[in-house]
């Protein structure tokens, strides 16, 4: 199953665990602490205290009384001092320590917050990134649904300068603003439309110019059978595009499920793919598996285009996807915070 970031109150969450930045003590603490507590009524901190001190990186399940889900996964997380203590591995070990709880106790689902990131003072995108790692290396063996919930858009950024490298390629390369200029206010959706009709057009035309030239030089011995020419291009079809990607998956020597999972798309989404030899996916699905095979520009071209789509720099999705495959960056998470803070549709887990 794939991770997703969600914008909600933890407490609101229904899974089947939710886990909590909790004071070292068994004390109720700030933040998310306080506001895990006052949810899940007085009976969570007897069950605390019956736990007693929990070390750095240590954890403990509680039942979660009036909370919707089931358990609170207690953990002690590190706090940050300047980043020379140990401290991104302890995380790194806070992570994987609620995850091994979670899956102990039969979950199927678990919503974590960004652990250390608020009074601890942890760095929002050096959490972010090690959430990320540990939560994509437990998928690898492991099925369950694992939630980032955060408040709002402040909750967690990227690295300055990544951000500061999107936002000139973009400056650099979208040139959507010269199109509506020539083409009016019509959206780019609209244009990416009709460029692709004018192309289809344009072959067309081609293709009946060639026709004709062969028909001019050619005998004639009669009329050809109705439906003959139909059946000669269904015949001589080119693979459809999820032949394409099987292919392709199959020729990196890995796993199928490596590959759908490190691009976020789940079991029964791609059975769907693997099966319907006529499936037609939405472009966000056909970019995730670009990034999860680390495939270049040209070849996510020619993979999009299995689908009927393309990539344009008119379009401003097309032009951050762009920036990721020409940097060889494959983070899927970081393309998805991307176009995220751009408002534009994460690809993977809500693609279909």
């Amino acid at each position: 199953m794939p991770f997703e970031i969600v914008r909600n109150d933890i407490v609101k969450m229904q899974v089947d665990a939710i886990v909590n930045t909790a004071n070292p003590a068994p004390v109720v603490g700030s933040g998310v602490d306080t506001a895990i507590h006052t949810a899940a009524g007085p009976e969570l901190l007897k069950a605390r205290e019956a736990i007693g001190e929990l070390g750095v990186t240590q954890v403990a399940a509680t039942p979660a009384f009036d909370l919707p889900a089931k358990y609170v996964i207690h953990v002690a997380g590190p706090v940050w001092v300047d980043g020379s203590h140990g401290e991104e591995d302890q995380l790194r070990t806070c992570y994987r320590n609620a995850l091994a709880a979670a899956a102990k106790l039969g979950c199927e689902s678990i919503a974590f917050p960004l652990l250390s990131s608020g009074n601890y003072a942890f760095p929002k995108d050096v959490a972010l990134r090690i959430a990320i790692a540990e939560f994509s290396a437990f998928l690898l063996e492991h099925d369950m649904a694992i939630y980032l919930v955060v408040f709002g858009k402040d909750a967690y950024r990227l690295s300055t300068n990544l951000f500061a490298s999107v936002q000139s390629y973009i400056d650099e390369n979208y040139v959507a603003e010269a199109e509506d200029k020539e083409y009016g206010s019509e959206g780019p959706q609209r244009r990416e439309e009709r460029r692709y009709y004018n192309r289809v057009e344009s072959c067309r035309l081609e293709e009946f110019d060639e026709v004709s030239e062969m028909a001019s030089a050619a005998p004639t011995f009669g009329a050809v059978p109705p439906g003959d020419s139909l059946e000669n291009m269904i015949r001589d079809m080119d693979a459809t595009f999820s032949d394409t990607l099987i292919e392709l998956i199959d020729a990196t020597g890995e796993k199928r499920s490596d590959v759908y999972k490190r691009a976020q798309i789940s079991k029964q989404h791609f059975s769907k793919i693997n099966s319907d030899p006529d499936y037609n996916p939405l472009k966000p699905t056909v970019i995730a598996f670009a990034m999860a095979l680390r495939l270049s520009v040209d070849e996510t071209e020619a993979l999009l285009e299995k689908a009927g789509y393309s990539l344009s720099n008119s379009i401003l999705f097309d032009v951050i996807v762009m920036y990721f495959l020409e940097q060889k960056n494959y983070d899927i998470f970081e393309l998805n915070e991307v176009l995220e803070l751009y408002d534009q549709q994460p690809v993977g887990n809500s693609a279909a």
